[in-house]
C-alpha cells in the first residue's frame, strides 16, 4: 500500500496515477554500455588489469546511477484523483504537495524534442493565489493535463 492509497479521504477515487520518467534509466545503461565498449577495445591495446580497472570503474558508475534512478522512480508517486492532485517524494524525509481540484487554474506542459519522442515533459500546476512547483520529468505529460482538465 502506498502513500496515495494511505492518503484518499472517503470518496476519493485515483483517476490518473504517474511517477517520473523511465528515461532516469538511461544515463546508467549509457554508462554500463560504455564500460563495456571500453572494456572490449581495452582488452586488446592495454596489459592486463587496466582493462579490468576501466570495467570495474565505470560499471559500478553506471550500476550506482541506475540504483538511483530506480530508487527516484520509486519514491515519486504522483496522482489525480477526483478531488485533488497530490504529488509525494522522498522516502525518509518526504516532501508532498496537495492541491484541490476547485483551486486549480491551468495546467502548463513543457515538452523537450527529447520529451516528445520518449513522451515525457515538465508539468506545472497554477492555483488560485498559489501554484505548485515544477514536476520534472514527468511520464505522459499531456494524459496528466487532460484527466485535470477533465474535471
Amino acid at each position: 500500500m502506498g502513500y496515495l492509497d494511505k492518503v484518499l479521504q472517503p470518496g476519493e477515487t485515483i483517476l490518473y496515477r504517474t511517477t517520473v520518467s523511465h528515461t532516469l534509466y538511461y544515463p546508467g545503461a549509457g554508462l554500463i554500455v560504455l564500460a563495456l565498449v571500453v572494456f572490449g577495445l581495452a582488452s586488446a591495446a592495454l596489459p592486463a588489469p587496466w582493462p579490468v580497472a576501466f570495467l570495474v570503474v565505470l560499471g559500478l558508475a553506471g550500476i550506482v546511477l541506475l540504483v538511483r534512478a530506480w530508487f527516484q522512480r520509486w519514491v515519486t508517486e504522483i496522482a489525480v484523483t477526483n478531488q485533488r492532485i497530490i504529488l509525494k517524494r522522498g522516502f525518509i524525509r518526504r516532501h508532498t504537495i496537495e492541491m484541490n481540484m476547485d483551486k486549480v487554474e491551468s495546467v502548463d506542459v513543457d515538452q523537450s524534442l527529447l520529451g516528445r519522442l520518449f513522451n515525457y515533459g515538465n508539468i506545472t500546476v497554477r492555483g488560485v493565489g498559489t501554484g505548485f512547483e515544477p514536476f520534472r520529468m514527468i511520464d505522459n505529460p499531456l494524459r496528466f493535463r487532460s484527466q485535470v482538465g477533465a474535471r
